[in-house]
């Protein structure tokens, strides 16, 4: 049985201060508490006000219950709590997508998604971008979540201790049709406003761009759009 404390512990989760010192965070949906049990997260609680389910560890509750856990307008009916996982350390054996001071949670599931897709599986987040664990994060990540890593640290101290190619996506550089990726090697995405920060871009080796049609008025590509196709480019 799950009782109001828990209920309230729960709905507490939806705050990054109360993630931290629980170490607890939130996905929504079948597909992606299953996601994560097969990848060994541990579960603290699932939670469903739904019949029938092929998670058989899931405890019954209200859809009463259910509307005031959920960070979704529309719950789908199943919750899972789990411990945020402990990480290895990062390692630069490979590549690394690094995002600086990203702060809409859809692009950075999206991107962790689009990792998954093209068998990336490191991302390093300088300490301003949004967290990981967000609620909206996690739901646009479709259960990449439990096979990407995602660190948080201080971006240029780590990528100045090796001798790797450093690419960043830039208004202004060599077309990407052009760029010769090579592995390991770090790309780096910046702000969805701001692009990445002028003391981040000393470090850039290789400035890359997406360029337009001739015909195009768009201003920008957003940034998750322009990681599929950088990360499609890098594949090739």
């Amino acid at each position: 049985m799950v009782v109001k404390s828990q209920l309230k512990l729960i709905k507490s989760l939806h705050q990054k201060k109360n993630r931290i010192q629980h170490g607890l965070f939130i996905i929504e949906g079948e597909k992606g508490i299953a996601d994560a049990l097969a990848n060994d997260l541990i579960p603290y609680k699932l939670l469903s006000s739904q019949v029938g389910s092929d998670i058989t560890s899931f405890e019954k509750i209200s859809e009463k219950e259910f509307s005031q856990i959920s960070a979704l307008k529309n719950p789908n009916g199943y919750l899972g709590v789990f411990n945020i996982p402990k990480q290895a350390a990062l390692d630069f054996k490979d590549w690394v997508v690094v995002l600086d001071g990203l702060q809409d949670p859809g692009n950075l599931g999206t991107i962790i998604r689009l990792c998954d897709w093209f068998g990336i599986k490191q991302i390093l987040c300088s300490p301003d971008t949004v967290d990981v664990y967000n609620p909206k994060v996690v739901q646009a990540s479709m259960g990449s979540l439990t096979r990407v890593f995602v660190y948080y640290e201080p971006i240029i101290p780590l990528i100045n201790r090796f001798n790797i190619p450093v690419y960043g996506t830039f208004m202004e550089g060599t077309p990407i049709q052009k760029i010769v990726f090579k592995t390991p090697g770090i790309i780096v995405f910046g702000n969805e406003g701001n692009g990445i920060s002028t003391e981040l871009s000393n470090h850039i080796t290789e400035k890359i761009s997406i360029y337009s049609h001739p015909a195009s008025k768009a201003e920008s590509l957003n940034v998750a759009n322009a990681a599929a196709i950088v990360f499609y480019e890098m594949s090739r």
